[in-house]
């Protein structure tokens, strides 16, 4: 059976300056599709059964400039919705809710259209996305990509390691990175993680 490959997407002017991005959608930063190409060889040469993308522009790019054209974009990719913290950094949190953290709190509701979403929320569409990753593995034509997001991925980690969805906390992943999930005897495993090439 293949593994589960989970690559985030490059640098974003957000993700840099660490204000949280979930709906707005941000482009790659010069040096984010640098890190979208430099991904290329560490995919190349493998038989995938199934790629899918976030279907925000950033998670878009990054496939396609890792080598990754037949990427299928999939709504239950999309980074967490952090309603009202959209576009605000954790510091800035901070300043008025000194014991916030994500993992546990969520967030409260943003404009029309972005409620927020819970760890509990977020763990069950990363069960929805891995529903469809174990069919496509179970064809044993190859391996599966997923290009999405920081947040997303960590929860989707959690999950397949059967951890809770707030577990995600103990998985950090950088921009520009390929992590690959596995078996072991039958278990699910982390095999590598945040996987970058040197350019």
């Amino acid at each position: 059976m293949g593994d589960l490959l989970l690559v985030r997407h490059g640098e974003t002017e957000w993700s840099l300056s660490g204000q949280h991005t979930s709906w707005t959608d941000k482009p790659l930063t010069p040096h984010g599709e640098e890190q979208a190409k430099s991904l290329a060889p560490l995919l190349a040469g493998r038989p995938f059964a199934l790629v899918l993308t976030s279907p925000l522009r950033r998670a878009v790019r990054t496939a396609d400039l890792a080598g990754l054209a037949a990427a299928t974009p999939y709504d239950d990719l999309h980074e967490w919705d952090y309603g009202a913290y959209e576009g605000v950094t954790t510091r800035e949190i901070h300043r008025t809710r000194p014991d916030w953290d994500l993992w546990t709190d969520g967030v409260p509701p943003g404009p029309d259209g972005h409620p927020g979403e819970s760890p509990a929320e977020i763990g069950e569409r990363a069960d929805r996305v891995l529903s469809r990753v174990d069919a496509a593995l179970a064809a044993d034509e190859g391996d599966v990509v997923l290009v999405a997001h920081g947040h997303f991925l960590r929860v989707l980690t959690a999950r397949r390691l059967g951890l809770a969805p707030a577990d995600g906390r103990l998985f950090q992943l950088a921009t520009g990175t390929v992590s690959r999930l596995s078996t072991e005897h039958g278990t699910p495993v982390v095999a590598a993680w945040n996987v970058r090439p040197r350019y």
